[in-house]
């Protein structure tokens, strides 16, 4: 691949989706781009970046599609969901008590582990909750892989992946080679192609956003726009769990750390002390 080509590819995917590549990534662009090279039967990836620079907006969203990485697992990290249900959980069935309701947002969710994950962890403390309206919502910016997702279909590499054999046999179900997700679980998650660096207003608010290992895509810009987006979408006293080597850190003011070990963050703002958060355990 020419230095002009590698140049053509990196703008146009860090313009689309965020994604920065330096160029000791060039092994990178390639492998990820000759399955769609092939499917095309063009003879290399320049011949693809050629076709794309030209327009071909199908080929340009299948190019965004190969590049995004599907690398996720169920209860990935696991000590977020942990903090999910003894600490989040417990302070919205006090706070929300009244609205019976709240929302989780999974950005970045890829085929929809996480996502599912959420609701599982959900599920598992459903008693707590009778009648509530809660929903799960993931994002990606891959269409193919949010279409993954909401069929919640998962081999026996992908459960055997942080999935606790418990939970598998509580919340799957056997299917051939494959395990199904269960109804229960799978009416809690909404899936929809959407890109972070869109307009995110149309979500809606959120109680708790999930957007792990994402951030470090992107350039210091980048970073900062999503974060300012995510800490619309947040209500005042809602939490941010990022990934375990992300930090906000010179970054934002929007948020304010509650365990950056974790990942753990409150929304920042100035009338409401940290103590308040969702995100920090009250005594009751």
């Amino acid at each position: 691949m020419s230095p002009e080509d590698f140049e053509t590819a990196a703008q146009f995917l860090k313009e689309r989706s965020g994604l920065v590549l330096t160029r000791d990534k060039t092994y990178l662009l390639e492998n990820r781009l000759m399955p769609v090279v092939r499917e095309l039967q063009l003879r290399s990836v320049s011949d693809l970046i050629a076709v794309v620079r030209g327009g071909a907006p199908e080929l340009q969203t299948a190019m965004v599609d190969a590049m995004m990485a599907k690398d996720t697992g169920f209860f990935g990290d696991w000590k977020p969901f942990v903090h999910l249900r003894t600490v989040v959980l417990p302070n919205i069935r006090v706070s929300r008590g009244m609205k019976a309701r709240f929302r989780i947002l999974s950005a970045g969710v890829s085929t929809g582990q996480e996502a599912h994950s959420i609701a599982m962890t959900i599920r598992d403390v459903s008693s707590s909750f009778p009648g509530w309206q809660i929903e799960v919502v993931g994002i990606d910016i891959s269409a193919s892989a949010i279409a993954a997702a909401s069929e919640g279909v998962y081999s026996q590499f992908d459960v055997q992946r942080g999935l606790p054999i418990r939970t598998l046999l509580q919340y799957f179900a056997k299917q051939d080679d494959n395990w199904v997700i269960s109804d229960n679980v799978r009416s809690m998650v909404k899936f929809q192609p959407w890109n972070l660096l869109s307009n995110l207003y149309p979500l809606g608010r959120f109680d708790a956003i999930f957007c792990r290992n994402v951030l470090t895509y992107f350039d210091l810009k980048t970073k900062l726009e999503v974060l300012q987006k995510l800490a619309r979408l947040l209500v005042d006293d809602g939490v941010l769990y990022l990934g375990i080597n992300e930090t906000i850190s010179g970054v934002t003011s929007n948020f304010r750390a509650v365990d950056p070990a974790v990942g753990i963050y409150a929304s920042h703002r100035a009338d409401r002390p940290a103590s308040m958060s969702l995100a920090v355990k009250v005594d009751l």
